[in-house]
């Protein structure tokens, strides 16, 4: 197949690792990255070998099939449209939009021009999920019909430069983090049908703790611990903690509960780990070793912890998706009920009621061994 052309808007910290990682897959070619900091997307152009290009330029540019949108949370839906009113794919950062309404008016746009969205996060393709998907297919713990999901910490403030806008409207644990394990859960068990949640701010305001703005003070303007129950099309019930409140906690990251077994799933920020499951009263045990290669370690983290690295393996699979006419699995569907779920939470937690989802989606298929190293170079 003929490689895509690939360009990127937003030479912040995470274009990085698509930079580093978009080698690594048969379909695409990263030919550009641009900025509205030129001197940002010299720095990265320089670094990985590629041309650096205005946000114009870049969208004009005959040599660019598809553009990766790398700004951040407030401005996905405006970089997206342009994007795809050049007439170019468009494959964004999670979460692909703030509201329902702008991921509806993505789609439509997307469907008018022919062009494909696609949405990170793709770790849900990473070797421990799709072993969890596939343990849960072959009715290892029976129907799901219930679970847990926590996602805690105490924020981004004592690490990050310039953490503002994580404290902002768009920004929460529920938005930054939610897509992780809201899109994982949704490849493991299946649509959300109705949601319900209390939210609260604990911390008014944050004191910056690195880079030249330490100890700049930050007023918080969106809520910082949320507690939810997520009804599931199936029946399932599952209960989602997400906060930046917490110093310290035990919490599974993920664990599902079925008719004749449990299930944990590690963290679905990363693509890694040791999924374990249980028969009915036995104990916790690891599934044997699976081949699937995005489970391999590739790298280090911060703290020298070996990890499991492929993003770009769901802009990957979107571009051989369109060399080969079906559905890419990071797809627009999935991303806008993953964002009709999240927003579903906080609008729950903001008047203390029920919400319904308005919309659905299919699973995404899931990912073998063979399909994923079918995708690497």
């Amino acid at each position: 197949m003929a490689k895509l052309g690939v360009g990127i808007i937003g030479c912040g910290n995470i274009s990085t690792t698509y930079c580093k990682f978009a080698p690594t897959f048969r379909s695409l070619d990263l030919r550009a990255v641009s900025d509205l900091n030129m001197d940002l997307a010299n720095a990265r152009a320089a670094e990985f070998g590629v041309r650096a290009e205005t946000v114009d330029d870049l969208l004009a540019a005959g040599d660019i099939d598809v553009i990766v949108n790398l700004t951040i949370p407030a401005a996905h839906y405006y970089v997206s449209t342009r994007i795809l009113n050049a007439g170019k794919h468009a494959y964004t950062e999670k979460p692909i939009v703030l509201t329902l309404d702008e991921g509806n008016r993505l789609r439509d746009l997307a469907d008018s021009k022919g062009l494909r969205v696609g949405s990170a996060p793709d770790t849900f393709l990473g070797g421990a999920h799709q072993q969890a998907r596939a343990a849960l297919d072959a009715g290892k713990i029976g129907r799901v019909i219930g679970g847990t999901c926590h996602v805690m910490g105490h924020g981004m403030e004592a690490w990050h430069p310039n953490p503002d806008f994580f404290f902002k409207p768009g920004g929460g644990p529920v938005l930054d983090m939610g897509p992780y394990y809201i899109t994982n859960l949704i490849q493991l068990i299946g649509p959300v049908k109705s949601v319900t949640a209390m939210a609260g701010t604990s911390f008014p305001n944050r004191t910056i703790g690195n880079g030249p703005r330490n100890g700049e003070v930050l007023t918080v303007e969106t809520p910082t611990n949320i507690h939810a129950v997520m009804e599931f099309a199936n029946g399932a019930i599952v209960t989602l903690g997400a906060s930046w409140d917490v110093w310290k906690n035990a919490h599974q990251n993920m664990e599902l509960y079925g008719e004749t077994g449990s299930m944990y799933v590690p963290d679905p920020n990363f693509f890694g780990g040791e999924v374990k499951v249980s028969d009915k009263g036995g104990d916790m045990t690891a599934l044997p070793g699976w081949d699937h290669p995005y489970g391999v370690a590739n790298m280090k983290d911060g703290q020298g912890n070996d990890r499991a690295n492929y993003r770009c393996a769901g802009l990957a699979d979107m571009a051989t998706a369109i060399d080969e006419g079906r559905q890419h699995r990071c797809n627009i569907d999935v991303a806008v009920h993953a964002v009709d779920v999240m927003t579903s939470i906080l609008k729950s937690g903001a008047e203390r009621r029920w919400v319904e989802t308005t919309t659905t989606c299919d699973r995404p298929d899931a990912l073998s061994p063979d399909e994923a190293r079918a995708l690497l170079a």
